[in-house]
């Protein structure tokens, strides 16, 4: 059974930084594509980043462009993302998924599992 557990949020300030991991089990984790999704209150879930099996594709939301940055580490299998320059309105609960196929995706139908997600909340 496929297992992903998000860690790494938390309360930040303005400015702060966090990194989130997600660490996956019960699939060949370099063999598939990973992505970040973020859901706040009253809204619904959008893509944030996304990473191919080998990491040589990534892609990222307009809005987190330039901040964040996913990555993988397949000896681990885990997958992160680095926030930087956190801003209150990314406060959200982050989810990791995986993806069926190798490849990275933007939409959240791509993906088959998913995490429980971490709190991140940026306060102003």
């Amino acid at each position: 059974q496929v297992q992903l557990v998000e860690s790494g949020g938390g309360l930040v300030q303005a400015g702060g930084s966090l990194r989130l991991s997600c660490a996956a089990s019960g699939r060949t984790f370099s063999s598939y594509g990973m992505g970040w999704f973020r859901q706040a209150p009253g809204k619904e879930r959008e893509f944030v980043a996304a990473i191919s099996w080998s990491g040589g594709t990534t892609y990222y939301a307009e809005s987190v462009k330039g901040r964040f940055t996913i990555s993988r580490d397949n000896a681990k299998n885990t997958v992160y993302l680095q926030m930087n320059s956190l801003k209150p309105e990314d406060t959200a609960v982050y989810y990791c998924a995986t993806k069926r196929g190798p490849t990275a995706a933007m939409t959240p139908a791509a993906y088959d599992y998913w995490g429980q997600g971490t709190q991140v909340t940026v306060s102003s």
